[in-house]
């Protein structure tokens, strides 16, 4: 599908700053109308016939020769249609102004790494998430030891208490986000978390016009013990605040069970910047939602080596003139 502004014919696309469908070439807001092609041709543009490029799971993708986004719709309708989805709330300006500022200090890295140029090759993506929901309840039993420690005279004396530790805890967990892509990394994407999920809405296509998307790579079942292992080590924090106020704590029983799970498929925002410098990848991601960048700036030889000479110079004739100085008097 491909969503048309019935004022202009041009290709309407979802707006993060107007928070709305609008129309890039004539500026007129919602003014979209979706045409749906008939095609078996995923990689032809049925709005111009060029040729494009669709991988496995390539869900939205933008023609580069009518510039048209396209949505794919078998791979937004039935087992793939979302129940939710985050909007960007960041655009692209926004997005390279946040990396531009995040990384202004770094006086090595390569000259173009905050160009114009290169920013401008960002792609703002809909990653596929599964969202999990648990009821757990978590039984702990544990010894407690107090110690007291006092001193008489030259004789300093300890006093050891031991306690039984009984704890029963219920705690709901709420959209455990764990991504079903293949290729974005799992541990960058649980670097870009938290997403705040007051923004989610009823999934629309509508939402994905002017932006990158995927189906989901891998079933729910599948990424769960992800899901699982995040809510375990949260109820474990939370169980160590409830068992505080103990010099030590030696854990009998520890169990968590889950009453009730449930999981939705859901699509949440993430910028990436692709930098190559001397043959090597750096990627950036950037949460589409909260700004959050994820990446570590490149470093210029030929930088760091001129401003190394600069500075062996600079110091070289420092001394020349402090000698010459010390010579006159």
């Amino acid at each position: 599908m491909i969503f048309k502004c019935k004022n202009c014919g041009g290709n309407t696309v979802y707006s993060p700053e107007r928070k709305k469908m609008y129309c890039p070439y004539c500026d007129s807001e919602s003014s979209e109308e979706k045409q749906v092609y008939e095609t078996s041709e995923l990689t032809v543009c049925p709005n111009c016939g060029g040729e494009v490029k669709v991988f496995e799971h390539t869900s939205a993708t933008q023609c580069p020769y009518c510039d048209n986004y396209l949505i794919f719709d078998e791979r937004v309708e039935g087992e793939y249609l979302p129940k939710m989805i985050l909007p960007f709330q960041m655009g692209k300006e926004v997005c390279k102004n946040a990396i531009r500022e995040k990384f202004k200090k770094c006086l090595f890295a390569p000259t173009d790494f905050l160009s114009e140029v290169r920013l401008n090759g960002m792609i703002g993506t809909y990653v596929p998430f599964w969202l999990y929901d648990y009821d757990a309840v978590n039984d702990f039993e544990g010894e407690g030891t107090k110690v007291r420690t006092w001193r008489s005279g030259n004789t300093e004396y300890r006093e050891v208490s031991y306690y039984a530790v009984h704890r029963n805890m219920s705690v709901d967990f709420r959209r455990i986000p764990v991504d079903a892509s293949v290729q974005m990394p799992d541990e960058i994407m649980d670097l870009l978390e938290p997403f705040g999920y007051n923004q989610m809405e009823e999934f629309k296509p509508e939402y994905m016009s002017g932006f990158y998307g995927e189906k989901y790579n891998m079933p729910a079942d599948v990424v769960e013990e992800r899901a699982k292992k995040k809510m375990k080590d949260d109820i474990s924090q939370m169980m160590q605040a409830q068992c505080s106020g103990y010099s030590s704590l030696r854990t009998i029983r520890n169990d968590v069970q889950v009453n009730h799970a449930e999981q939705n498929y859901a699509l949440l925002p993430v910028w990436k910047y692709d930098y190559q410098y001397n043959g090597k990848d750096y990627p950036f991601y950037v949460n589409g939602q909260t700004g959050k960048i994820v990446g570590s700036a490149p470093i210029s030889t030929k930088k760091v080596l001129v401003y190394g000479g600069t500075l062996w110079a600079c110091l070289t004739i420092l001394m020349a003139s402090v000698s010459a100085l010390l010579k006159v008097l």
